[in-house]
């Protein structure tokens, strides 16, 4: 396999093949061929691999096309056993990539099926990277993603070129399922904070207060977060197309509230949020913006979403 510490566009390219080209996945695999790599995208919706075509890469009619010949596999799907059918499935990675594939799973699943299949993937002749993101829709498009890495310190050194062509923030946090266990909480920190936002939206507006410049100086203060500046629009607009979607949400914070149980520690407020989460997915809110978690509030405070 080419060393992906010396590959850049004046030398050797690495042949990638991602899997999972939506919201994420695609721009990341843009990326990936822009810093002048070689990628084969799959996707189960065909037509979702045209930005990746258009700039240059290929498209493949299956995981085993696709990643036949790769170097590098990166996996970008919403759930567990969405991994699991791609790397375990008969026409999947482990099933048809040649032996020694480095394997970047940039999905959010538990940490404990990460550890499961990073040892399905070292007796297969694999490495695996468990890499999970977080930034958003915004984050991917402008290749500006915190990634969170859990496995070898080696196979991090040589995958973090690739990284940086999608991330601003890259951090090897330790061995297989450690990024997935900071994944959870970053993703903990993210739905209290839209929750807080959110109740101060409506707060601030029952008040007749002037919502921009309330929330201009909110955003100068302690209170201010990256969360309040990419999702202040979503809400004063009342426009939640997804960046991530809550039924995203939804799942990710399953996975905190199970996996801190396991640990026997107690999260009170991840507790409430992941059923205010739950509520929204059950009003039909599921397929918006996590942002929506307004709509929550405004229907709890008896007003029509």
């Amino acid at each position: 396999m080419t060393d992906c510490r010396t590959t850049t566009k004046e030398h050797d390219m690495t042949s990638i093949a991602f899997i999972g080209l939506g919201i994420m996945g695609s721009p990341m695999a843009v990326h990936l061929q822009d810093a002048g790599h070689d990628v084969t995208g799959y996707n189960l919706h065909p037509d979702k691999t045209q930005p990746l075509v258009d700039a240059g890469g290929a498209a493949a009619a299956s995981i085993a096309d696709a990643v036949r010949d790769a170097q590098v596999v990166a996996v970008m799907v919403p759930d567990s056993p969405d991994v699991q059918d791609v790397l375990l499935g008969e026409d999947g990675v482990f099933a048809n990539a040649k032996e020694g594939t480095l394997v970047i799973d940039f999905s959010s699943i538990r940490p404990d099926v990460t550890v499961e299949l990073a040892k399905a993937a070292q007796e297969k002749g694999f490495r695996l990277l468990d890499a999970p993101v977080s930034g958003g829709e915004a984050g991917a498009k402008n290749a500006a993603l915190s990634i969170m890495v859990g496995g070898s310190a080696e196979d991090f050194e040589q995958a973090k070129p690739l990284f940086d062509a999608v991330g601003k923030t890259v951090v090897h946090v330790g061995g297989n399922g450690a990024g997935q266990t900071v994944k959870a909480a970053n993703q903990l920190i993210v739905a209290a904070n839209i929750q807080a936002l959110a109740e101060a939206v409506v707060f601030l507006e029952a008040y007749g207060v002037d919502l921009g410049p309330a929330l201009d100086v909110l955003g100068g203060g302690l209170a201010g977060s990256k969360v309040l500046d990419q999702k202040r629009g979503n809400m004063t607009t009342r426009s939640f197309e997804p960046g991530f979607r809550i039924d995203l949400h939804h799942k990710d914070l399953g996975i905190v509230t199970s996996a801190a149980r396991e640990a026997g520690v107690v999260v009170p407020l991840g507790g409430l949020v992941a059923q205010l989460m739950a509520s929204a997915r059950a009003n039909g809110d599921g397929g918006l913006d996590h942002s929506a978690l307004l709509r929550g509030v405004q229907r709890l405070s008896g007003q029509t979403p």
